[in-house]
């Protein structure tokens, strides 16, 4: 079962992010928020299976990867749920439109920020618990040691403003670029980590 959920949970995060991409490129809103709901599910459920199976003088590491995964995933699903049910359906004014429509750069904008920051942290402090026995897995533990690298422009950029111009509809492709080379850049990890648990060692 431990093996089962690990791998699940890594296969949840491949395909969510793959179909993110898509609905990108497709320019799919609703679509690329609900797919983002399912995302913080299958990080948790991969993020145990890290944790479960590192060593004890890893664990204290392993440990905070997996507090800081479940920090994601709850300002995440608050953000996204947030787009596909009161900012979709309701008729919002001005001022709550500012604040919680994602699209205007608002605050509910500013916490996904700070919850994929919370993620790249989680994976910086995951990455340090793998203990590699194979290239793949060596490549796996450094992809999500450098992702931790994301946490500082998500953390400290909102903080600059340079986002606010987003409410004037001044973000461009810029935005939509980003997000695809992240979405490049962590599909390998969702594989990879797929792969890791498929060798059943210590779930």
């Amino acid at each position: 079962m431990n093996q089962l959920l690990s791998k699940l949970g890594a296969a949840i995060v491949t395909i969510s992010v793959f179909l993110f991409a898509v609905f990108i490129i497709c320019d799919f809103s609703f679509g690329s928020y609900f797919v983002c709901m399912f995302l913080p599910i299958g990080y948790i459920m991969m993020s145990t299976g890290f944790q479960h199976e590192s060593a004890e003088s890893t664990r204290v590491s392993a440990n905070i990867g997996l507090i800081l995964a479940a920090v994601y995933a709850v300002l995440i699903l608050l953000v996204y749920y947030a787009q596909t049910t009161t900012v979709r359906l309701e008729e919002l004014n001005d001022q709550a439109a500012r604040v919680l429509n994602y699209q205007n750069g608002g605050l509910l904008f500013n916490y996904d920020l700070l919850g994929y920051g919370m993620m790249a942290l989680s994976t910086f402090f995951i990455g340090l618990s793998i203990q590699p026995e194979n290239n793949s897995d060596l490549w796996l533990k450094w992809l999500m040691i450098v992702h931790g690298v994301f946490f500082l422009s998500c953390f400290i950029l909102p903080m600059t403003g340079m986002f606010t111009h987003m409410a004037d509809g001044g973000n461009g492709n810029g935005g939509d670029i980003a997000l695809l080379f992240w979405c490049v850049y962590f599909i390998p990890v969702g594989i990879l980590a797929y792969k890791h648990f498929s060798y059943g060692k210590g779930v």
